[in-house]
């Protein structure tokens, strides 16, 4: 497998993944929710971000069947559902109470737009929302997406998310503050925090095709590896690169007295590890059987090489 994707083969495959992600969430995020509820949820999940969970998810669900993803129910609702996850940890993540950001995506964070009570409303809706689109009412809904395969990704979703994920991570890094971390616990915390959602979005993909233990396994690894990698190099951007690059407060975690792979490693030996992490999904990849499986390849690349 040539990990060395064509760039315009895989610029135009992203578009239309994007494209397909965010008309579906404009139309599955209401507008209309009580008291202005249906404004904040828009403010803080559309229009912005790279959709890396979402995308990954697609290129999964596409590399296990060998498909077009981009109009089958199963994955287009699995990648908005992670997608609603991961905006609703971001709204909550920014208020005043946790890291007190200000700016995201470019723009006026959600609790400083809308006000502290508001954004809590607004990310606990989005959570919600998030499985309310894996488990669709209606015959042809219950029909595209079946009982066992909506079960199994509100699992695999909710595991990411919970206290063993997203949120455990969250909980180790408000506690890390000032702390001197050594490098496992800094990996662990890293793992739940950023890699265990983004490890998710590659496993509900797989879930929603034909997808055998040694392939699932081999997925798993990818995930893992990406999900570790990327958040090095935010590590590594957050030191390097200005707010408007990043689209959100540089320097942040150094001046919050925060542990990253860069306080601890140094900028050179963090890169290091996360190349050493890109060249692990790829083999992980090599290893999966993967019926088309350039579009993984290509976003392994891509978020390793990111510059912001």
């Amino acid at each position: 497998m040539n990990t060395a994707v064509s760039a315009d083969a895989f610029d135009a495959w992203s578009a239309r993944a994007l494209d397909a992600v965010e008309s579906a969430l404009r139309a599955w995020v209401p507008a209309d929710a009580p008291a202005g509820l249906g404004e904040v949820m828009r403010y803080g999940v559309l229009d912005g971000g790279k959709r890396l969970r979402a995308l990954l998810t697609l290129a999964a669900a596409e590399a296990v069947a060998g498909a077009d993803p981009f109009s089958a129910e199963p994955a287009l609702r699995a990648a908005c559902a992670v997608e609603l996850i991961h905006a609703y940890s971001l709204v909550h993540d920014d208020m005043p109470c946790m890291d007190n950001d200000v700016l995201r995506r470019g723009k006026p964070t959600v609790h400083v737009q809308y006000g502290e009570a508001r954004a809590m409303l607004a990310g606990d809706a989005m959570q919600a929302l998030a499985f309310e689109l894996l488990t669709p009412e209606g015959e042809r809904l219950q029909s595209a997406v079946p009982p066992a395969l909506q079960a199994r990704l509100c699992a695999l979703l909710a595991r990411a998310a919970g206290h063993a994920g997203m949120a455990g991570g969250q909980a180790v890094d408000l506690a890390s503050v000032g702390v001197q971390l050594d490098l496992p616990t800094l990996r662990d915390m890293h793992r739940r925090k950023t890699g265990a959602l983004l490890q998710a979005s590659v496993l509900m993909g797989a879930a929603c095709g034909p997808c055998t233990p040694a392939t699932w396994q081999a997925l798993s690894d990818y995930g893992a590896a990406i999900g570790l990698a990327f958040q090095i190099v935010d590590d590594i951007l957050d030191a390097t690169q200005g707010s408007d690059a990043l689209g959100k407060t540089a320097g942040k975690d150094a001046s919050d007295g925060k542990p990253t792979y860069v306080s601890l490693l140094g900028l050179q030996a963090a890169r290091a590890e996360a190349d050493r992490l890109h060249d692990s999904a790829c083999q992980a990849l090599q290893r999966a059987s993967l019926a088309r499986p350039d579009a993984l390849a290509a976003l392994a690349e891509r978020v390793v090489c990111r510059d912001h």
